[in-house]
Protein backbone atom coordinates (compact mmCIF):
# COMPACT_ATOMS: atom_id res chain seq x y z
CA UNK A 1 0.00 0.00 0.00
CA UNK A 2 1.48 3.45 -1.19
CA UNK A 3 1.01 6.33 1.69
CA UNK A 4 0.47 9.62 -0.32
CA UNK A 5 -0.22 12.14 1.97
CA UNK A 6 0.71 12.72 5.91
CA UNK A 7 -2.96 12.27 6.80
CA UNK A 8 -3.32 9.53 4.90
CA UNK A 9 -0.53 8.06 7.02
CA UNK A 10 -1.95 9.39 10.25
CA UNK A 11 -5.49 7.50 9.79
CA UNK A 12 -3.70 4.55 9.42
CA UNK A 13 -1.72 4.78 12.71
CA UNK A 14 -4.91 5.63 14.23
CA UNK A 15 -7.12 2.66 12.82
CA UNK A 16 -4.23 0.46 13.86
CA UNK A 17 -3.97 2.16 17.42
CA UNK A 18 -7.86 1.55 17.54
CA UNK A 19 -7.24 -2.02 16.36
CA UNK A 20 -4.75 -3.03 18.96
CA UNK A 21 -6.55 -1.38 21.58
CA UNK A 22 -10.32 -3.26 20.86
CA UNK A 23 -8.28 -6.46 21.06
CA UNK A 24 -6.20 -6.14 24.48
CA UNK A 25 -9.69 -4.85 25.72
CA UNK A 26 -11.46 -8.04 23.78
CA UNK A 27 -8.64 -10.69 25.39
CA UNK A 28 -7.17 -9.78 28.61
CA UNK A 29 -3.66 -10.22 29.54
CA UNK A 30 -4.52 -13.87 30.97
CA UNK A 31 -2.76 -14.27 34.61
CA UNK A 32 -0.37 -16.65 35.54
CA UNK A 33 -1.04 -19.18 37.65
CA UNK A 34 0.89 -18.96 41.17
CA UNK A 35 1.20 -23.19 41.35
CA UNK A 36 3.43 -22.90 38.35
CA UNK A 37 6.24 -21.00 40.69
CA UNK A 38 5.42 -23.60 43.71
CA UNK A 39 8.55 -25.98 42.60
CA UNK A 40 10.81 -23.45 42.18
CA UNK A 41 13.59 -23.27 44.73
CA UNK A 42 16.12 -20.23 45.48
CA UNK A 43 19.76 -20.69 45.37
CA UNK A 44 22.36 -18.07 46.10
CA UNK A 45 24.30 -16.89 43.50
CA UNK A 46 26.26 -14.19 45.01
CA UNK A 47 28.23 -11.26 46.23
CA UNK A 48 30.15 -12.25 49.37
CA UNK A 49 29.33 -9.72 52.04
CA UNK A 50 28.63 -8.14 54.65
CA UNK A 51 26.87 -6.35 57.98
CA UNK A 52 26.68 -8.58 60.85
CA UNK A 53 24.92 -7.32 63.71
CA UNK A 54 25.43 -10.35 66.74
CA UNK A 55 28.42 -12.34 67.60
CA UNK A 56 29.24 -14.92 70.27
CA UNK A 57 31.25 -17.78 70.76
CA UNK A 58 31.25 -20.84 73.57
CA UNK A 59 34.33 -19.98 76.35
CA UNK A 60 37.08 -22.12 76.27
CA UNK A 61 36.08 -23.47 72.67
CA UNK A 62 38.57 -22.26 70.25
CA UNK A 63 36.21 -23.43 67.14
CA UNK A 64 32.81 -22.72 67.74
CA UNK A 65 31.31 -19.41 67.01
CA UNK A 66 27.79 -17.88 66.30
CA UNK A 67 27.00 -14.48 64.33
CA UNK A 68 23.86 -12.87 63.63
CA UNK A 69 23.65 -11.53 60.33
CA UNK A 70 21.22 -7.83 59.59
CA UNK A 71 19.29 -9.87 57.32
CA UNK A 72 20.54 -13.15 57.02
CA UNK A 73 20.08 -15.40 60.07
CA UNK A 74 22.16 -16.82 61.90
CA UNK A 75 25.75 -18.91 61.18
CA UNK A 76 27.52 -21.62 63.27
CA UNK A 77 31.39 -22.52 62.64
CA UNK A 78 32.66 -25.46 64.47
CA UNK A 79 36.08 -25.31 63.16
CA UNK A 80 37.65 -21.63 64.56
CA UNK A 81 35.88 -20.02 61.44
CA UNK A 82 37.00 -21.23 58.51
CA UNK A 83 33.78 -22.68 57.66
CA UNK A 84 30.48 -21.85 58.58
CA UNK A 85 26.99 -23.01 57.68
CA UNK A 86 23.65 -21.40 58.31
CA UNK A 87 21.28 -23.32 61.12
CA UNK A 88 18.62 -20.39 61.45
CA UNK A 89 17.23 -20.70 57.81
CA UNK A 90 13.99 -22.72 58.33
CA UNK A 91 12.58 -19.36 60.97
CA UNK A 92 10.49 -16.88 59.44
CA UNK A 93 12.89 -14.10 60.68
CA UNK A 94 16.06 -13.55 59.59
CA UNK A 95 17.23 -9.88 61.00
CA UNK A 96 19.32 -10.96 64.32
CA UNK A 97 19.55 -8.41 66.71
CA UNK A 98 20.86 -10.23 70.08
CA UNK A 99 22.80 -13.48 70.45
CA UNK A 100 23.63 -15.37 73.72
CA UNK A 101 25.41 -18.66 74.80
CA UNK A 102 24.47 -19.87 78.14
CA UNK A 103 27.65 -19.83 80.24
CA UNK A 104 26.60 -23.23 81.89
CA UNK A 105 25.51 -25.08 78.94
CA UNK A 106 27.30 -24.13 75.42
CA UNK A 107 24.64 -26.33 73.87
CA UNK A 108 21.79 -23.16 74.98
CA UNK A 109 21.90 -20.51 72.41
CA UNK A 110 19.57 -17.70 72.74
CA UNK A 111 18.49 -15.67 69.48
CA UNK A 112 17.01 -11.98 69.45
CA UNK A 113 15.30 -11.27 66.33
CA UNK A 114 15.16 -7.67 64.75
CA UNK A 115 18.10 -5.37 64.54
CA UNK A 116 18.45 -2.88 66.74
CA UNK A 117 21.05 -0.64 64.89
CA UNK A 118 18.71 1.98 63.76
CA UNK A 119 18.78 3.15 59.84
CA UNK A 120 16.56 3.77 57.41
CA UNK A 121 16.62 0.42 55.72
CA UNK A 122 16.26 -2.36 58.51
CA UNK A 123 14.00 -5.28 59.58
CA UNK A 124 12.17 -6.16 62.18
CA UNK A 125 12.03 -9.35 63.93
CA UNK A 126 9.36 -11.63 65.91
CA UNK A 127 10.83 -12.13 69.23
CA UNK A 128 13.06 -14.59 71.45
CA UNK A 129 14.29 -18.17 69.78
CA UNK A 130 16.21 -20.84 71.57
CA UNK A 131 18.26 -23.66 70.77
CA UNK A 132 19.19 -26.40 73.60
CA UNK A 133 21.36 -28.41 71.15
CA UNK A 134 24.23 -26.76 69.76
CA UNK A 135 21.81 -24.86 67.19
CA UNK A 136 20.57 -28.04 64.88
CA UNK A 137 17.06 -26.73 65.89
CA UNK A 138 15.45 -23.80 67.31
CA UNK A 139 12.13 -23.50 69.88
CA UNK A 140 10.40 -19.83 69.45
CA UNK A 141 9.39 -18.62 72.57
CA UNK A 142 7.11 -15.44 71.85
CA UNK A 143 7.98 -11.59 72.33
CA UNK A 144 6.74 -11.54 69.15
CA UNK A 145 5.81 -7.62 68.77
CA UNK A 146 8.96 -6.73 70.50
CA UNK A 147 10.59 -5.75 67.49
CA UNK A 148 14.32 -5.11 67.73
CA UNK A 149 16.00 -7.11 70.82
CA UNK A 150 19.05 -5.20 71.47
CA UNK A 151 21.02 -7.65 74.17
CA UNK A 152 20.22 -11.28 75.34
CA UNK A 153 21.89 -11.59 78.85
CA UNK A 154 21.80 -15.43 80.68
CA UNK A 155 21.93 -15.99 84.36
CA UNK A 156 25.59 -17.67 84.47
CA UNK A 157 24.09 -20.72 86.24
CA UNK A 158 20.92 -21.60 84.69
CA UNK A 159 20.33 -21.98 81.42
CA UNK A 160 16.67 -21.52 81.85
CA UNK A 161 17.16 -17.72 83.49
CA UNK A 162 17.44 -15.13 81.02
CA UNK A 163 16.81 -11.27 80.51
CA UNK A 164 15.62 -9.84 77.56
CA UNK A 165 16.11 -6.02 76.30
CA UNK A 166 13.72 -4.86 74.08
CA UNK A 167 14.13 -1.88 71.92
CA UNK A 168 10.14 -2.11 70.23
CA UNK A 169 9.66 -1.48 66.83
CA UNK A 170 9.74 2.02 67.62
CA UNK A 171 7.21 3.00 64.78
CA UNK A 172 4.98 4.10 67.09
CA UNK A 173 4.07 3.90 70.98
CA UNK A 174 3.53 0.15 72.03
CA UNK A 175 3.63 -1.60 75.33
CA UNK A 176 6.09 -4.04 74.09
CA UNK A 177 8.90 -3.07 75.14
CA UNK A 178 11.61 -2.92 77.95
CA UNK A 179 13.21 -5.57 79.74
CA UNK A 180 11.62 -8.64 80.06
CA UNK A 181 12.32 -11.86 82.07
CA UNK A 182 11.83 -15.64 82.27
CA UNK A 183 12.71 -18.04 84.67
CA UNK A 184 11.52 -21.41 83.01
CA UNK A 185 13.43 -21.33 79.53
CA UNK A 186 10.94 -19.29 77.95
CA UNK A 187 7.69 -20.57 78.51
CA UNK A 188 6.74 -17.64 80.30
CA UNK A 189 7.93 -13.90 80.31
CA UNK A 190 7.36 -11.08 82.55
CA UNK A 191 7.88 -7.54 81.97
CA UNK A 192 10.31 -6.38 84.63
CA UNK A 193 11.33 -3.09 83.53
CA UNK A 194 9.11 -0.91 81.22
CA UNK A 195 8.96 3.22 81.23
CA UNK A 196 6.59 3.83 78.51
CA UNK A 197 5.07 3.10 75.42
CA UNK A 198 7.66 5.55 73.55
CA UNK A 199 10.66 4.17 75.21
CA UNK A 200 12.19 0.49 74.95
CA UNK A 201 15.59 -0.75 76.29
CA UNK A 202 19.06 -0.04 74.60
CA UNK A 203 21.27 -2.68 76.78
CA UNK A 204 21.62 -4.93 79.49
CA UNK A 205 24.45 -6.32 81.65
CA UNK A 206 24.69 -8.58 84.53
CA UNK A 207 27.09 -8.22 87.55
CA UNK A 208 29.66 -10.92 86.67
CA UNK A 209 30.37 -11.81 90.36
CA UNK A 210 26.22 -11.42 91.51
CA UNK A 211 23.50 -12.48 89.06
CA UNK A 212 20.97 -10.53 91.18
CA UNK A 213 22.91 -6.98 90.04
CA UNK A 214 21.73 -5.78 86.26
CA UNK A 215 21.92 -2.44 84.74
CA UNK A 216 19.94 -1.52 81.65
CA UNK A 217 19.92 1.17 79.08
CA UNK A 218 16.89 2.66 78.38
CA UNK A 219 16.23 4.70 74.96
CA UNK A 220 13.38 7.17 73.90
CA UNK A 221 12.96 7.02 69.56
CA UNK A 222 10.97 7.42 67.21
CA UNK A 223 11.23 6.23 63.61
CA UNK A 224 8.87 8.11 60.67
CA UNK A 225 9.39 7.29 56.85
CA UNK A 226 10.78 10.67 56.82
CA UNK A 227 13.47 10.92 59.83
CA UNK A 228 13.82 9.55 63.14
CA UNK A 229 14.30 11.29 67.01
CA UNK A 230 16.49 9.87 69.42
CA UNK A 231 15.91 10.95 73.06
CA UNK A 232 13.10 12.15 75.48
CA UNK A 233 12.87 12.02 79.50
CA UNK A 234 11.94 8.07 78.84
CA UNK A 235 15.74 7.62 78.10
CA UNK A 236 17.67 6.83 81.56
CA UNK A 237 19.67 3.98 83.20
CA UNK A 238 18.41 1.71 85.48
CA UNK A 239 19.60 -1.08 88.24
CA UNK A 240 18.43 -3.68 89.73
CA UNK A 241 19.26 -5.77 92.55
CA UNK A 242 16.84 -8.60 92.85
CA UNK A 243 17.52 -10.36 90.14
CA UNK A 244 15.45 -8.05 87.75
CA UNK A 245 12.33 -7.90 89.85
CA UNK A 246 12.79 -4.43 90.94
CA UNK A 247 14.29 -1.15 89.23
CA UNK A 248 15.49 2.02 90.57
CA UNK A 249 16.33 4.96 87.99
CA UNK A 250 19.74 6.12 88.43
CA UNK A 251 20.10 9.95 88.50
CA UNK A 252 22.51 12.46 89.85
CA UNK A 253 25.99 11.83 91.49
CA UNK A 254 27.77 12.66 88.50
CA UNK A 255 25.29 11.99 85.63
CA UNK A 256 24.57 13.84 83.40
CA UNK A 257 21.13 16.09 83.43
CA UNK A 258 18.49 14.90 81.02
CA UNK A 259 17.08 14.43 78.66
CA UNK A 260 19.21 11.42 77.02
CA UNK A 261 19.37 9.74 73.96
CA UNK A 262 20.65 6.21 73.52
CA UNK A 263 22.58 4.66 76.44
CA UNK A 264 25.25 1.63 75.87
CA UNK A 265 26.37 -0.56 78.88
CA UNK A 266 29.79 -2.73 80.21
CA UNK A 267 30.82 -4.29 83.39
CA UNK A 268 34.17 -6.66 83.84
CA UNK A 269 34.65 -9.58 85.98
CA UNK A 270 37.80 -8.25 86.31
CA UNK A 271 36.11 -5.42 88.65
CA UNK A 272 32.14 -5.93 88.87
CA UNK A 273 32.21 -2.53 90.42
CA UNK A 274 33.02 -0.89 87.25
CA UNK A 275 30.61 0.13 84.88
CA UNK A 276 30.97 1.86 82.06
CA UNK A 277 27.81 4.09 80.54
CA UNK A 278 28.39 5.35 76.87
CA UNK A 279 25.65 7.64 76.70
CA UNK A 280 24.35 9.53 74.01
CA UNK A 281 24.04 13.70 75.18
CA UNK A 282 26.23 16.60 74.48
CA UNK A 283 29.71 17.37 75.82
CA UNK A 284 28.40 20.05 77.87
CA UNK A 285 25.25 18.45 79.09
CA UNK A 286 22.63 20.08 77.04
CA UNK A 287 20.04 18.15 75.07
CA UNK A 288 17.72 18.64 73.04
CA UNK A 289 15.81 15.48 71.21
CA UNK A 290 17.06 15.42 67.34
CA UNK A 291 17.89 13.08 64.98
CA UNK A 292 21.34 12.39 66.65
CA UNK A 293 24.21 13.82 69.25
CA UNK A 294 27.00 11.92 70.01
CA UNK A 295 28.37 9.56 72.86
CA UNK A 296 29.92 10.58 76.10
CA UNK A 297 31.65 8.27 78.41
CA UNK A 298 30.70 7.61 81.86
CA UNK A 299 32.32 5.89 84.19
CA UNK A 300 31.46 3.81 87.79
CA UNK A 301 33.95 2.67 90.30
CA UNK A 302 31.64 1.82 93.07
CA UNK A 303 28.56 -0.22 91.35
CA UNK A 304 26.60 2.59 89.94
CA UNK A 305 26.54 4.78 93.32
CA UNK A 306 28.59 7.37 91.68
CA UNK A 307 29.75 8.66 88.24
CA UNK A 308 32.40 10.83 86.64
CA UNK A 309 32.61 11.81 82.83
CA UNK A 310 35.59 10.84 81.38
CA UNK A 311 35.53 10.92 77.16
CA UNK A 312 33.29 13.15 75.08
CA UNK A 313 35.71 11.88 71.64
CA UNK A 314 33.13 11.91 69.10
CA UNK A 315 34.83 8.62 67.76
CA UNK A 316 34.17 6.60 70.70
CA UNK A 317 29.89 6.61 69.12
CA UNK A 318 29.32 8.34 65.87
CA UNK A 319 25.62 8.02 64.86
CA UNK A 320 24.80 6.41 68.25
CA UNK A 321 21.86 5.25 67.01
CA UNK A 322 23.75 2.98 64.65
CA UNK A 323 26.48 2.42 66.88
CA UNK A 324 27.07 3.01 70.43
CA UNK A 325 28.95 -0.64 71.99
CA UNK A 326 30.69 -0.20 74.97
CA UNK A 327 32.76 -3.90 75.79
CA UNK A 328 34.96 -3.68 78.85
CA UNK A 329 37.67 -6.43 78.54
CA UNK A 330 36.98 -9.80 81.07
CA UNK A 331 40.86 -9.82 82.61
CA UNK A 332 41.21 -5.49 82.78
CA UNK A 333 39.45 -3.40 84.48
CA UNK A 334 41.25 -0.39 82.46
CA UNK A 335 40.94 -1.75 79.10
CA UNK A 336 37.62 -1.12 77.04
CA UNK A 337 36.29 -1.19 73.69
CA UNK A 338 34.75 1.20 71.98
CA UNK A 339 32.62 0.02 68.09
CA UNK A 340 31.60 2.86 66.06
CA UNK A 341 32.60 3.50 62.59
CA UNK A 342 35.98 3.27 63.99
CA UNK A 343 36.90 1.02 66.46
CA UNK A 344 38.87 2.31 69.62
CA UNK A 345 40.44 1.20 72.95
CA UNK A 346 41.35 2.62 76.20
CA UNK A 347 43.76 1.46 78.24
CA UNK A 348 43.27 3.78 81.15
CA UNK A 349 39.56 2.75 82.25
CA UNK A 350 38.42 5.19 79.52
CA UNK A 351 40.05 8.43 80.12
CA UNK A 352 41.93 8.13 76.84
CA UNK A 353 41.48 6.45 73.53
CA UNK A 354 43.04 5.30 70.41
CA UNK A 355 42.05 3.15 67.25
CA UNK A 356 42.10 -0.44 67.22
CA UNK A 357 42.59 -1.56 63.88
CA UNK A 358 39.55 -3.78 62.96
CA UNK A 359 37.73 -2.97 59.64
CA UNK A 360 34.59 -0.34 59.62
CA UNK A 361 31.05 0.77 60.77
CA UNK A 362 31.37 -1.73 63.90
CA UNK A 363 28.34 -3.55 65.65
CA UNK A 364 29.44 -6.16 68.58
CA UNK A 365 31.67 -7.76 70.05
CA UNK A 366 32.34 -11.20 72.08
CA UNK A 367 35.38 -11.60 74.34
CA UNK A 368 36.11 -14.79 75.97
CA UNK A 369 36.50 -15.15 79.08
CA UNK A 370 38.62 -17.29 79.59
CA UNK A 371 41.25 -16.50 76.74
CA UNK A 372 41.00 -12.76 76.61
CA UNK A 373 43.19 -12.28 73.74
CA UNK A 374 40.45 -14.71 71.75
CA UNK A 375 37.89 -12.04 70.50
CA UNK A 376 35.50 -11.42 67.34
CA UNK A 377 33.71 -8.40 66.00
CA UNK A 378 30.76 -7.83 64.01
CA UNK A 379 30.66 -5.04 61.39
CA UNK A 380 29.26 -3.91 58.23
CA UNK A 381 31.60 -5.99 56.16
CA UNK A 382 31.13 -9.15 57.84
CA UNK A 383 33.09 -10.22 60.99
CA UNK A 384 36.90 -10.58 62.16
CA UNK A 385 38.26 -12.91 64.19
CA UNK A 386 41.43 -12.74 66.66
CA UNK A 387 43.32 -15.28 68.72
CA UNK A 388 45.52 -12.84 69.77
CA UNK A 389 44.28 -9.61 71.09
CA UNK A 390 43.68 -7.70 67.93
CA UNK A 391 46.92 -7.80 66.10
CA UNK A 392 45.82 -9.59 63.31
CA UNK A 393 42.47 -10.97 61.99
CA UNK A 394 41.04 -13.48 59.85
CA UNK A 395 38.03 -12.56 57.90
CA UNK A 396 36.00 -15.17 56.72
CA UNK A 397 33.18 -14.51 53.84
CA UNK A 398 29.80 -15.27 54.48
CA UNK A 399 26.76 -15.71 52.28
CA UNK A 400 24.88 -12.84 53.40
CA UNK A 401 25.11 -9.60 51.37
CA UNK A 402 22.14 -6.91 51.92
CA UNK A 403 21.34 -5.90 47.87
CA UNK A 404 19.04 -3.12 48.09
CA UNK A 405 17.73 -3.54 44.58
CA UNK A 406 18.10 -5.87 41.70
CA UNK A 407 18.09 -5.67 38.12
CA UNK A 408 18.68 -8.23 35.22
CA UNK A 409 19.77 -7.77 31.46
CA UNK A 410 18.81 -9.52 28.30
CA UNK A 411 22.11 -11.78 27.87
CA UNK A 412 21.94 -15.51 28.19
CA UNK A 413 22.74 -16.55 30.77
CA UNK A 414 21.71 -13.29 31.61
CA UNK A 415 23.59 -11.24 34.74
CA UNK A 416 22.11 -9.77 37.72
CA UNK A 417 22.90 -6.29 39.07
CA UNK A 418 22.15 -4.65 42.64
CA UNK A 419 23.39 -2.18 45.07
CA UNK A 420 25.03 -3.43 48.11
CA UNK A 421 24.83 -1.90 51.63
CA UNK A 422 28.04 -0.30 52.72
CA UNK A 423 30.22 -1.57 49.39
CA UNK A 424 30.00 -0.90 46.31
CA UNK A 425 27.54 -1.92 43.56
CA UNK A 426 27.67 -5.73 42.25
CA UNK A 427 27.29 -7.74 38.72
CA UNK A 428 27.32 -11.35 38.32
CA UNK A 429 26.16 -14.02 36.45
CA UNK A 430 22.77 -16.02 37.21
CA UNK A 431 24.86 -19.22 36.31
CA UNK A 432 28.70 -20.63 35.47
CA UNK A 433 30.68 -23.05 33.26
CA UNK A 434 32.99 -23.58 36.35
CA UNK A 435 29.93 -25.83 38.31
CA UNK A 436 27.63 -25.54 40.61
CA UNK A 437 28.76 -22.98 42.49
CA UNK A 438 29.00 -19.35 40.75
CA UNK A 439 33.06 -17.85 41.86
CA UNK A 440 33.56 -14.92 44.22
CA UNK A 441 35.57 -13.29 41.92
CA UNK A 442 32.61 -13.69 38.74
CA UNK A 443 31.02 -10.78 40.94
CA UNK A 444 32.58 -7.22 40.20
CA UNK A 445 31.58 -3.75 40.38
CA UNK A 446 29.64 -1.57 37.91
CA UNK A 447 30.11 1.56 39.67
CA UNK A 448 28.03 3.72 41.84
CA UNK A 449 28.12 3.10 45.91
CA UNK A 450 25.78 1.45 47.94
CA UNK A 451 22.58 4.09 47.42
CA UNK A 452 20.33 3.65 44.40
CA UNK A 453 20.07 1.21 41.50
CA UNK A 454 22.71 -0.39 39.48
CA UNK A 455 20.80 -1.06 35.69
CA UNK A 456 22.19 -2.24 32.50
CA UNK A 457 21.50 -0.34 29.30
CA UNK A 458 18.36 -2.19 27.57
CA UNK A 459 19.95 -1.64 23.95
CA UNK A 460 23.54 -2.19 25.45
CA UNK A 461 24.15 -4.74 27.89
CA UNK A 462 27.69 -3.62 27.99
CA UNK A 463 26.90 0.03 29.55
CA UNK A 464 25.34 0.12 33.01
CA UNK A 465 24.34 2.77 34.68
CA UNK A 466 24.30 2.96 38.92
CA UNK A 467 23.47 5.52 41.39
CA UNK A 468 24.76 6.79 44.45
CA UNK A 469 24.17 9.11 47.14
CA UNK A 470 22.11 12.11 46.41
CA UNK A 471 21.45 11.70 42.81
CA UNK A 472 25.30 10.83 41.66
CA UNK A 473 24.81 8.89 38.56
CA UNK A 474 28.13 6.58 37.31
CA UNK A 475 27.86 4.94 33.42
CA UNK A 476 29.69 1.53 33.55
CA UNK A 477 31.48 0.44 30.11
CA UNK A 478 31.93 -3.45 30.32
CA UNK A 479 34.21 -3.22 27.56
CA UNK A 480 36.50 -1.05 29.49
CA UNK A 481 35.90 -2.02 33.27
CA UNK A 482 35.82 1.96 34.03
CA UNK A 483 33.26 4.27 34.97
CA UNK A 484 32.68 8.04 34.80
CA UNK A 485 30.51 10.05 36.77
CA UNK A 486 27.44 11.44 34.11
CA UNK A 487 25.43 13.21 37.26
CA UNK A 488 22.51 15.55 35.79
CA UNK A 489 23.09 17.96 38.13
CA UNK A 490 26.13 20.41 37.69
CA UNK A 491 26.59 21.70 41.23
CA UNK A 492 26.88 18.38 42.89
CA UNK A 493 29.52 18.50 45.27
CA UNK A 494 30.64 15.12 43.78
CA UNK A 495 30.16 15.59 40.00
Amino acid sequence: MNITSRSQLRLVITILTAGSLLALQAEPPRRVDDSLFERLEYRHIGPIGNRVSAVAGVSGDWNTYYIGAASGGVFKSEDGGASWKPIFDSQPAQSIGALAVAPSDANVIWVGTGEAKIRSNISIGNGVYRSTDGGRSFTHLGLEKTGRIARIVVHPADPDVAWVAALGHCYGPQPERGVFRTLDGGRNWEKVLFVDEDTGASDLIIDPSNPRILFAGTWQMAIWTWGRQSGGPGSGLHRSTDGGATWERLSGQGLPKGPWGKVALSTTRANPQRVYALIETNSNEEFEPIEQHQGVLWRSDDGGDGWKKLNSDHVLAQRPHYYSRVVAAPDDENTVYFLSTQASVSLDGGATSRRFPVAGDHHDMWIDPGSPQRMIVGHDQGISISTNGGRSWHRPQLPIAQMYHVHTDRRIPYNVYGNRQDGPSMAGPSNTLTGSVIPIGAWHSVGGCESGFAIPDPEDPHIVWSGCYEGILDRYDARTGHSRNVSVWRDNAEA
